[in-house]
């Protein structure tokens, strides 16, 4: 599998516009607990990557619009944290507070998910099915694989980045989830592939927003 390396005029984007973000949050900070709307410039940061108002059209990135709140808010703690190691997401998180993180969650999750209409074979998606049964998926991201608050929704993600995902865990590169890790560590790289493509091809249906993040 090709792993994403971000290139030179992304990393450039991203550095130029840490300053917004610093500033942004700076003039910004004071009342962020009692609202949600956040600075076009500071917002506009997230969109280099996950795309504009999170609908990430990009299949290294994952979609943030209509993404569970309170998985985002725990997601962005953890990059702050150094659970997921990410250098532009540690950087980025590294000096929000509790507040700046609800509001991002929230504000992403109000934003309608894209349904991208990706398709796999016939094949991916057999194969994919009986990682998914093997691997009891529906357990806690539900039949429709629409996840629920603490659980991340995966119907209609990009299949490349949830097969980085996946691989991540099975290679603990990414080391907030110990369950997920023991998981992937008995499947195989090829039906990683085939549940990802799976999982990415399911068609997008409708959510309620989450509950407030106490």
């Amino acid at each position: 599998m090709k792993l994403f390396n971000p290139t030179e005029n992304t990393m450039i984007n991203i550095k130029t516009r840490l300053f917004l973000l610093m500033f942004g949050l700076c003039i910004c900070n004071q009342g962020w607990g009692q609202q949600t709307r956040l600075g076009q410039d500071v917002v506009a940061i997230c969109f280099t990557c996950h795309g504009e108002k999170g609908a990430s059209k990009v299949s290294q990135y994952p979609i943030l619009a209509g993404q569970h709140e309170y998985y985002m808010y725990v997601q962005l703690k953890d990059f702050k944290a150094g659970l997921r190691a990410s250098p532009e997401m540690n950087q980025l998180t590294a000096n929000l507070s509790k507040e700046e993180m609800k509001a991002f969650a929230k504000y992403f999750t109000q934003q309608e998910w894209p349904a991208l209409g990706m398709k796999a074979s016939a094949d991916i998606i057999q194969q994919g099915k009986t990682a998914a049964v093997a691997g009891q998926c529906v357990q806690c991201h539900r039949g429709g694989y629409e996840g629920d608050s603490r659980i991340p929704r995966l119907a209609g993600l990009h299949s490349e980045y949830l097969e980085k995902t996946m691989l991540d865990f099975k290679y603990k590169r990414r080391n907030n989830a110990a369950a997920k890790s023991s998981l992937f560590a008995s499947f195989s790289d090829e039906d990683i592939t085939a549940l990802a493509g799976y999982i990415g091809s399911l068609s997008v249906q409708k959510k309620s927003h989450s509950s407030e993040i106490q």
